[in-house]
């Protein structure tokens, strides 16, 4: 897995591993990354749809749990069919923008 640090989160991307792989191994490296906000870059996976991004549901949880953002870069899908946990964003500016987001919404309290 690649790991790219900027001042207020890391963008994890695998080009090598298919996604429910790639979910497997963030679970077994969250130890190394869980004080960390996460941007997940599966842009260049190709069309993927609602349900195969149900596989990052557990270690979103986990995450989110430490007060810390984890949101997935992907092409558009369908989040009507997604839960509320799991944040899309459809590019990784957008991506920094919700986690710029979360982080203001943490300092204000909420």
């Amino acid at each position: 897995m690649n790991i790219t640090r900027n001042e207020n989160y890391i963008i994890i991307e695998d080009k090598s591993l298919d996604i429910a792989s790639m979910a497997t191994e963030l679970s077994k490296a969250h130890e190394d990354f869980k004080h960390n906000n996460v941007i997940v870059n599966v842009l260049d996976k190709g069309n993927l749809e609602a349900k195969d991004l149900l596989v990052f549901l557990e270690i979103t949880n986990l995450h989110r749990n430490n007060k810390r953002s984890f949101v997935i870069a992907s092409n558009p899908v369908s989040v009507e069919t997604l839960p509320d946990d799991i944040i899309i964003a459809p590019t990784l500016r957008e991506a920094e923008d919700i986690i710029n987001m979360e982080e203001l919404e943490r300092e204000l309290g909420f």
